[in-house]
């Protein structure tokens, strides 16, 4: 096995591996052709193996050449990002978040003012993802991620429960507010199947009764606004949901809330964990939460 003893070629293969051309990248670099392909083809005697597959008038990456472009395209972007902070002054300044897109939109944002307000100087960036997000890309400070948490882990911010709720809308004038009684009259909103609506129900001594769970959806954020928008009385995890029940746009069906078990974990890249911004954040993060947990009927 050949270590790889230089980078030297590797921006040239990033670009053509971008283009699918070595005309085209050495446009982009303001080089020949010729140059460009004797750069990559030395680094394919560096690594050992081919990069491209060479056709008369195109090229294409080859299976091993595709997972190393992956790499250096990954590589190359967090060196990028990091000359261009360090050209900026920015790394106190800028505040990198990623998160899922229904925490972002149903809880995050909505509050961010309160976080500016006590520290008008950080620029705020929000990357809403729900794929994985590398934590040693320097395009990232902080990721809040959600999904399955366990007891003592001390990296997690919520533990989620799951709340009926609906809109007012559905209300007659005069009508009082509904109660677990009132269910099998409406259209039960569920996340993919009714599982939880049935482990709420039974955890409540209500599961007696026929229910319409008619309605489906594959994303809490879209539940939410679905039970906004008054299509049914929804099951939802009390954190997507939390912004909508302060506001009045949705009431909590009074009942006990069901276990779930997922919940908003707080992430920092290792390298910037220590930096102010982050711990700053990080504090502020916690003390939301705890605002919020502390308005949850747990019964």
């Amino acid at each position: 096995m050949k270590p790889l003893r230089s980078l030297s070629g590797l921006i040239d293969f990033d670009c053509a591996a971008r283009w699918g051309s070595f005309k085209l990248a050495a446009r982009e670099l303001h080089k020949t052709p010729a140059a460009v392909s004797l750069q990559v083809k030395q680094l394919e005697e560096n690594v050992g193996f081919a990069l491209f597959v060479r056709h008369p008038r195109h090229i294409a990456l080859t299976e091993k050449g595709q997972e190393l472009a992956i790499a250096t395209s990954r590589m190359l972007a967090d060196l990028r990002a990091k000359v261009a902070a360090l050209q900026r002054g920015d790394e106190e300044s800028v505040l990198r978040i990623s998160t899922t897109h229904s925490f972002a939109i149903k809880w995050l944002v909505p509050r961010m003012h309160r976080f500016t307000k006590l520290y008008p100087e950080l620029d705020i960036r929000i990357d809403s993802n729900d794929a994985p997000v590398d934590l040693q890309a320097d395009s990232t400070d902080v990721a809040i991620r959600y999904g399955p948490v366990r007891e003592g882990d001390p990296a997690v911010l919520f533990r989620e429960r799951l709340v009926p709720v609906y809109s007012p809308e559905l209300l007659s004038p005069g009508q009082d507010p509904l109660t677990l009684a009132d269910l099998p009259q409406y259209k039960l909103l569920v996340e993919h199947s009714p599982e939880r609506w049935l482990q709420l129900l039974n955890e409540n001594r209500a599961l007696k009764g026929k229910y319409d769970f008619s309605r489906g959806y594959s994303h809490w954020g879209v539940l939410v606004q679905a039970a906004v928008a008054g299509l049914g009385v929804a099951l939802v995890p009390y954190g997507i949901a939390f912004q909508d029940i302060a506001s009045g746009a949705l009431r909590q069906i009074a009942c006990r809330s069901a276990r779930f078990d997922s919940g908003y974990r707080f992430l920092a890249n290792p390298h910037k964990e220590h930096m102010l911004k982050v711990r700053r954040f990080r504090e502020w993060m916690e003390g939301e939460m705890r605002e919020m947990e502390a308005t949850l009927d747990r019964r």
